[in-house]
């Protein structure tokens, strides 16, 4: 209109004299929306971005980690060892591609594929070691049985099972924790707003203009009220969010600490070595101990092997350490958990001060809602219950929405899960790519108290089942959950669903 028409055809934005007609007003309606979601998936996607490149950062070291182990291993064995090596290569490739597929999610008891190792390497030294006599695979068992208390290896397995474990699950779970939260922040960025936020945000946005007053700001305070209103389900995720940020902090502190992965995974390799070392420095007294307790083995008819079996030199095996390369990922990695605890209570302030460009608090030349005037009404809290008297958007407080109440669920599994590994716990993991498919603890603690509440025993129990979004290039077995709490969980999550549909 070329001049202030009546305004009695506008349905959002209040009916005074106005320079919109109804058209412009829904215009303005679908522009408003589509901006305040963009708004949405641009914060969304900075902390997205922030998770996924830690994870890429932890990731990418932790596997070169595992690769110089197993290239030093190739490099020094042939030349240390001689046959002792070349005849049981694929002993060792195998332990290797066990290990990968253990930290990218496989369903691998971690403890039975050491002991899976040691007992397969036992079996071909031995044999190798004693090529005049004839040993069969039976009595390779009795070997294997009587060997254990003999300890052929020395100290090294029982040794590097439990610091190998717990630095393997600190380091799975601490990896899965990033994508985790990734991927919640995904998932929680595409629910659709209510249409009576887009009314709000419409009357935030663009009733101003329809009121010849386009450069005049909203009220700080107004806009708060109305994106609190528009995301108070996403605000419910703050608490279990700050868990899972405390717990990914604690992890971080036990892998640069007590489960230094630096130390044990950069060092596997010179572990084998000293435990091959033991055995063929005792190989005189385990053998006529097996001998006294298996019998003696039929004489072989192929004859003695050459020495070459025997270790041909000492090669100097060493471990290029990178402490400090792990010390920076783990202060950088600290440092951006601590500053996305708060993300989802402070969303509101940031799209109001950064994005809507609100006017200041104190400003009575601000736009409230109805005029240029101070805005009076209280700032309503953090929250679905808080938004019970909210002003400005019509709230629901007795339908929460449903994907982000899954998503909450996902952060007390994954919570739950890292509270497992600040303690050395095992856990499978069970894909699921989509919303939610598995359970875990309704207890969230980020401190060793959960770890302890749960179990006390570190190495031996059954591991537990829970959930985690697909890795690319990654197949992800399944498992089935042996967890009380897990069960629990599912049943109280089941039950929620069915009563949200009964309150619709």
């Amino acid at each position: 209109p070329f001049s202030l028409i009546l305004g009695e055809h506008l349905r959002i934005c209040p009916q005074g004299y106005t320079c919109c007609t109804s058209e412009m007003e829904e215009n303005f309606a679908n522009k408003s929306r589509s901006e305040f979601e963009a708004m949405l998936k641009e914060a969304g996607r900075s902390v997205q971005t922030t998770l996924t490149a830690q994870h890429r950062s932890f990731d990418s070291y932790f596997q070169d980690l595992l690769n110089k182990s197993e290239k030093a291993l190739y490099d020094a064995f042939p030349s240390m060892y001689g046959e002792l090596y070349t005849q049981n290569m694929k002993v060792f490739k195998d332990l290797y591609s066990e290990l990968r597929r253990y930290y990218r999610g496989s369903n691998i008891n971690l403890e039975e594929a050491l002991n899976e190792f040691w007992t397969r390497l036992l079996e071909r030294l031995f044999k190798l070691m004693n090529p005049q006599y004839h040993i069969t695979d039976e009595y390779l068992d009795c070997m294997v049985k009587h060997a254990e208390q003999h300890k052929p290896f020395g100290e090294v397995p029982r040794d590097l099972k439990v610091k190998a474990t717990r630095a393997f699950i600190a380091a799975r779970s601490y990896a899965q924790g990033f994508l985790v939260g990734s991927d919640v922040v995904r998932k929680v960025s595409q629910v659709s707003l209510s249409h009576e936020c887009t009314r709000a945000i419409m009357k935030l946005m663009y009733c101003p203009h329809c009121r010849g007053m386009s450069n005049v700001k909203p009220c700080n305070n107004y806009c708060l009220n109305v994106v609190k209103g528009c995301l108070a389900n996403q605000a419910d995720l703050n608490t279990e969010w700050k868990y899972l940020m405390d717990s990914l902090v604690v992890v971080a502190d036990r892998i640069d600490g007590p489960y230094n992965v630096d130390t044990v995974i950069g060092t596997i390799h010179m572990r084998i070595a000293e435990a091959i070392s033991n055995l063929q420095e005792n190989k005189d007294s385990i053998t006529a101990k097996v001998f006294q307790g298996c019998g003696n083995p039929k004489i072989s008819t192929k004859g003695s092997s050459s020495e070459d079996k025997k270790r041909r030199g000492k090669v100097a095996l060493e471990a290029k350490s990178s402490a400090q390369a792990l010390e920076m990922l783990v202060l950088d990695a600290k440092g951006n958990l601590t500053a996305l605890k708060t993300y989802w209570i402070t969303l509101p302030g940031s799209l109001c001060s950064k994005k809507v460009m609100t006017s200041s608090a104190v400003d009575d030349k601000c736009w409230n809602g109805m005029t240029k005037a101070s805005y009076l009404p209280e700032v309503m809290g953090d929250g679905l219950a808080n938004q019970i008297n909210n002003p400005e958007v019509e709230v629901d407080i007795t339908k929460p929405d449903m994907t982000i109440r899954q998503q909450i669920m996902q952060l007390k599994i994954m919570t739950n899960r890292l509270g497992n590994a600040n303690i050395g716990n095992d856990v499978d993991f069970q894909d699921a790519s989509d919303d939610m498919s598995g359970s875990g603890s309704g207890d969230s603690c980020p401190d060793d108290v959960c770890g302890k509440r749960l179990s006390k025993s570190p190495s031996t129990r059954q591991p537990e089942t829970h959930a985690i979004p697909k890795q690319s290039g990654h197949g992800i077995n399944g498992a089935s959950s042996r967890s009380l709490p897990s069960t629990f969980l599912l049943f109280l999550s089941v039950a929620f669903i069915a009563a949200q549909h009964l309150w619709r």
